[in-house]
């Protein structure tokens, strides 16, 4: 289980963009948060893997405090929780296949990495996760010059090289269309059941957090405003976490 207790971050221009934020995820569970932009998304997901340091509050993971953990240990939990992002985070000149084997830097010699020398179980597991996002036919095309689902896809095989427990998905089809947004989500969906990965996915649009998640959260000026099933977010829930001016769209 994942637990968050009271997790507050303050930035240094003194925005307060986590303000007391508490919830469990239970393992092999599909949460979605979301919110407007600048709610606290993309900070609450950066938090888990201490990406961003918060500044107080705790994370508890199968009894492990993250937010106390050593440098050794943050390493060690980091291996088990992969990160997708929304603008891919990809090295645009280099193959699908070494994106995809950077999954693997948490496990192999980093001298490995800057000579791109794999073991070839690495190289092996990579062409799967790539077979499973439905991008093998691209290992050896240069990441620049995939769509931006196709590089999405890459993301999410980098992801899982490291064999992950727990998927945290930050804004990952913000930047796509309608149709390869759905791709996406149900790639993400897909791990999600048949391999009882925890997906953590902030998400803008509503429609996809009923079609895809098992529960929602959501977040305004940082604060936790709604914590239940994705159908429960009715008229006068969308306007409490999205403005009472929001109109619901569809």
């Amino acid at each position: 289980m994942l637990e968050v207790k009271n997790l507050v971050k303050v930035y240094d221009n003194k925005v307060r963009a986590l303000d007391g934020v508490s919830f469990k995820v239970e393992p092999g569970q599909f949460l979605a948060v979301v919110g407007l932009s600048g709610s606290g998304k993309s900070t609450l997901l950066r938090c888990i893997n201490r990406l961003i340091e918060p500044t107080s509050g705790q994370i508890i993971w199968h009894g492990v405090d993250v937010t106390a953990a050593s440098s050794e240990e943050l390493r060690r939990i980091r291996r088990r929780i992969g990160m997708i992002f929304q603008h891919f985070n990809l090295v645009s000149r280099s193959p699908v296949l070494t994106n995809t084997l950077a999954g693997r830097l948490g496990y192999t010699n980093p001298l490995w990495s800057l000579i791109n020398r794999f073991p070839k179980e690495d190289v092996r597991l990579a062409l799967e996760n790539l077979e499973r996002v439905g991008i093998r036919d691209k290992a050896y095309v240069r990441a620049d010059e995939l769509s931006g689902g196709q590089q999405q896809r890459v993301g999410i095989a980098r992801a899982l090289m490291q064999n992950p427990e727990i998927l945290l998905a930050d804004e990952p089809v913000a930047s796509l269309d309608p149709v390869l947004a759905h791709s996406i989500m149900k790639i993400l969906k897909q791990l999600n059941q048949e391999d009882g990965i925890t997906v953590i996915c902030s998400l803008h649009f509503l429609d996809l957090v009923q079609r895809y998640a098992d529960r929602a959260i959501a977040l305004n000026q940082g604060q936790l405003v709604f914590d239940g099933l994705p159908h429960e977010i009715d008229d006068h829930r969308f306007r409490e976490i999205y403005g009472k001016d929001a109109e619901r769209i569809g």
